[in-house]
């Protein structure tokens, strides 16, 4: 979504006071307008998500695997498994995620909505109406894991191999 958020200031009078919700999107003073766009508040609420225990990634398959070629290339998507639908003062969230195995599903799927209530509130100061957790699948550490991202020495010496016969 490339949406963005317009949220404007106007001034208050000293005898009307000030407001008890912590949410809303007016400020007491007259200073201008500040614009929050989607994408921030998705990548607020997919950092909140990423630091719960037990989230292994975020997304399904595909995206994942587009997250894996981005991370090679020296870029992260923050975004990845995250999107949000943002209106005046309210923000619906979806978070697509894969939990570590044995993490309890429903307590990371708990601690991740409340991370992401937190955050997005608290640094964003949109009230969260709902955040909507989809567990796509479970990652079991393996040692295949461990083989796949350390090169073994043979395949180390056969590039170098080629290396060298290219250089001769």
């Amino acid at each position: 979504m490339t949406g963005v958020i317009i949220l404007t200031t106007q001034p208050q009078s000293k005898n009307q006071g000030t407001t008890n919700n912590p949410s809303a999107q007016t400020a007491v003073s007259g200073r201008g307008t500040t614009t929050v766009a989607d994408g921030v508040v998705a990548k607020v609420a997919g950092i909140a998500a990423q630091d719960i225990p037990g989230v292994y990634a975020l997304g399904g398959g595909a995206a994942r695997a587009l997250g894996a070629v981005r991370e090679a290339v020296g870029q992260k998507d923050l975004t990845q498994g995250v999107s949000v639908e943002v209106g005046q003062t309210q923000v619906a969230v979806d978070v697509t995620l894969v939990v570590e195995y044995p993490h309890p599903l429903q307590k990371v799927a708990d601690d991740v909505r409340d991370a992401i209530y937190a955050a997005v509130e608290d640094v964003v100061g949109m009230e969260v109406t709902e955040v909507n957790v989809s567990i796509t699948d479970i990652h079991i550490a393996t040692d295949d894991d461990e083989e796949k991202s350390a090169p073994s020495k043979r395949s180390d010496d056969a590039q170098t191999g080629q290396r060298e016969a290219r250089v001769s």
